[in-house]
């Protein structure tokens, strides 16, 4: 049940991230690069409830590309980097028994299988750091706050101009607390 459910949602969430889609039966044309949509998707599922959505314009945005661990008293990433753009977040519980960590294990098999999308880092369990950290600190949310060896993370690079980043963060406290945190940050050129 599960697999068919995060089958059905990775190929659904994979629309929006298309590069090519058959205009005829025998001709292919070019569709848009729209993670957006791929992102709205995950609102049609009866199986994932949205908690969480915010859209707004963030200025030097930091962004994990390492576990978050304390150096000398102070929590921090042992890599990240910096961006300017539209950052939106969307965190949606995962309901009915479903794993959330199994929705993002094939979301992220999906998504590594496209030309426009690179791994940039991800972890799982006690290799992303203290999970109260990154709900409380990282995401601002403390919903996401669970069991340690049940979390994972990861950051891609998006699209064709490599500007954009999609970040993955799943989170567990017991079954029926599953959460899957996503954010989208759509990137400008500096300037």
């Amino acid at each position: 049940m599960i697999k068919l459910f995060s089958h059905t949602l990775v190929l659904t969430l994979l629309t929006g991230t298309a590069l090519f889609a058959s205009a005829q039966a025998d001709e292919v044309a070019p569709v848009a690069y729209d993670p957006l949509q791929m992102l709205q998707s995950l609102d049609d599922y009866a199986h994932a409830e949205r908690v969480v959505f915010s859209d707004e314009e963030v200025l030097d945005h930091e962004v994990a590309l390492g576990a978050i661990n304390k150096v000398r008293g102070v929590w921090q990433f042992r890599d990240s980097e910096r961006l300017s753009g539209r950052l939106i977040r969307y965190t949606w519980q995962v309901v009915d028994g479903f794993d959330a960590r199994e929705v993002m294990r094939e979301l992220v098999e999906k998504l590594q299988q496209n030309a426009d999308v690179e791994l940039l880092f991800a972890c799982e369990g006690r290799a992303c750091g203290k999970s109260a950290q990154w709900a409380n600190r990282v995401f601002l949310q403390r919903i996401l706050y669970g069991r340690e060896d049940l979390q994972a993370y990861s950051v891609y690079r998006l699209g064709p101009a490599g500007q954009d980043r999609l970040t993955l963060y799943s989170a567990a406290r017991t079954l029926d607390r599953q959460y899957l945190h996503v954010e989208l940050l759509l990137g400008r050129e500096p300037g």
